[in-house]
């Protein structure tokens, strides 16, 4: 492996056309990663999902570099192309992790900036995904929204692997900054037409003073790519974070979700789906630090699991000694539909303030047979009863998305019809 992705550093260099100032800083990162390699589950955060083995096993051998991930720019495609919920928002196209189009045309540019570069930022890091992200990846976008600009609609991150692209890996590195009192819904949606791929995001947010962030994740077309995806939010003083998963379209998928409550009244909300079916992997780790006194956070994952699936949530919330009065809230809940399926809970606390309210839990079991009988005495059949438990089990954690136009697309992918 070493000397395959050295060669094809060599290559994404020359093609990119880098500064040498950025090459010096992309082999740093590139020794990092030949360093470490793919995490395995002898890391206490990969224990249940051990990465190494599962690339090994389902791609083999993985290019780190294909000439139609840095494909000249497209010309731009029609409007008329994309599927409504595109076009009535303001989105991003991306293909294989390179921008292609940039559409915020229900906006006041005035307002925001776009920086939009090969030249990325390279962030200090243990994680070697991030290293290898830092590496390769052939994209850098970074969008700033001015003091007291609120999004007038959401911003989707349309996401789509073309079926040009096999064993390959796919980076991507896009940040957000919200200036004080800044405001936007952002949409990361993924259509994969490629297969036996390892797909490496990551995305950094900064909320400053007052600022709000709504963040959502959808991941539900049939592939079988392997995803990391990598979120990393700072919160100041007043700012919110809210956050929303639904995964189950890809083979396998790790979301991880670190949020830093760095100053007073900051508040983090992390709520997640998991849905899958065959032999599905997915998991959600989360991390919330509490940092500064008066701080809180929410999470909520349900997770539904069929034929031989299996989904891992690690949540995990830090109380710092400084972060007096923190609310922090966990909970987990799974439904297994058969025998073969398997969930994995690891709730964490590590509290060293004294005044605070903390809890976690976790939770997995079958359908109830007496709801199912109940619903089938009014005129429901098996599967009809099972899909309607199964739906109000779900609810409660979509009703907690507060975009109502990003709601009703998530509403719409799942088919469910409350």
């Amino acid at each position: 492996m070493n000397e395959l992705i050295k060669i094809n550093f060599e290559k994404v260099a020359k093609t990119l056309n880098l500064s040498k100032e950025n090459i010096d800083l992309r082999k740093k990162s590139l020794s990092q990663f030949i360093k470490n390699g793919f995490p395995n589950k002898k890391k206490e955060d990969w224990k249940f999902s051990d990465l190494n083995a599962i690339i090994s096993k389902e791609i083999k051998e993985l290019k780190y570099f294909d000439e139609d991930l840095i494909e000249e720019k497209a010309q731009k495609i029609p409007l008329d192309k994309f599927p409504n919920h595109i076009t009535r928002n303001n989105f991003i196209l991306l293909v294989n992790g390179c921008v292609k189009q940039i559409n915020l045309n229900h906006e006041n540019m005035k307002n925001i900036e776009i920086i939009n570069s090969i030249n990325n930022k390279i962030y200090e890091t243990k994680n070697t995904l991030i290293s290898l992200n830092n590496a390769l990846t052939p994209d850098y976008l970074k969008i700033i929204v001015k003091e007291n600009y609120n999004f007038k609609r959401p911003l989707i991150l349309f996401n789509i692997s073309n079926n040009k692209i096999n064993s390959t890996n796919i980076n991507q590195r896009f940040d957000i900054v919200l200036e004080k009192n800044a405001s936007m819904s952002f949409l990361n949606l993924f259509e994969d037409y490629s297969q036996n791929n390892f797909i490496n995001i990551n995305h950094q947010f900064k909320l400053n003073e007052g600022a709000i962030l709504k963040n959502y994740k959808i991941d539900y077309k049939e592939n079988s790519n392997i995803k990391y995806f990598y979120n990393n939010i700072d919160l100041d003083k007043n700012s919110i974070s809210e956050n929303f998963i639904l995964s189950y379209g890809s083979k396998f998928i790790k979301n991880e979700i670190i949020c830093n409550l760095k100053d007073e009244y900051s508040s983090a909300f992390v709520n997640g789906i998991i849905n899958l079916d065959q032999s599905k992997h997915h998991e959600i780790r989360t991390q919330i630090n509490h940092i500064s006194e008066n701080s809180k956070s929410y999470q909520l994952i349900k997770s539904v699991l069929k034929d031989k699936a299996k989904a891992i949530y690690q949540g995990k919330i830090y109380v710092d000694s400084k972060a007096q009065k923190t609310d922090g809230y966990q909970l987990s809940k799974a439904i297994l539909l058969n025998e073969g399926t398997e969930f994995n809970g690891k709730p964490e606390l590590e509290i060293y303030a004294d005044d605070v309210k903390c809890s976690h839990g976790s939770a997995s079991g079958n359908l109830d047979e007496n709801k199912i009988f109940y619903l089938m005495t009014r005129g429901l059949n098996h599967q009809e009863a099972k899909e309607l438990l199964i739906e109000g089990f779900l609810l409660d954690v979509i009703e907690k998305i507060t975009d109502i136009e990003i709601k009703e697309i998530i509403k719409e992918i799942i088919g469910f019809k409350s």
